[in-house]
């Protein structure tokens, strides 16, 4: 069977006594062309969610960037680590 069969089908109403959903009675009114159209135009916002989705990504995940817009949380970080680990050694050493 064809797309243009599937469309066809998609947009012919479901008789009285048929088990057709109601989401088909809206698509019934529309012409395969606007249909087309609809796909086209989710098509491209769909291109743009994912451009705008590996950007973001690409972002977060650059190590070297987050270094540099985070250094003095990580001195910090890095600071209180050594002074916990220092601090457990030499309660160890002392038993």
């Amino acid at each position: 069977m064809s797309a243009e069969q599937d469309l066809s089908e998609a947009a012919t109403p479901a008789s009285p006594g048929s088990t057709g959903s109601r989401a088909n009675a809206g698509a019934s009114q529309r012409s395969a062309a606007q249909i087309r159209a609809d796909i086209g135009v989710q098509q491209r916002e769909l291109t743009g969610s994912m451009e705008a989705l590996r950007s973001r990504v690409n972002e977060l995940t650059d190590w070297r960037r987050q270094v540099r817009e985070h250094r003095t949380q990580l001195i910090t970080g890095a600071a209180i680590a050594g002074f916990v680990v220092g601090g457990i050694v030499a309660v160890m050493r002392r038993r």
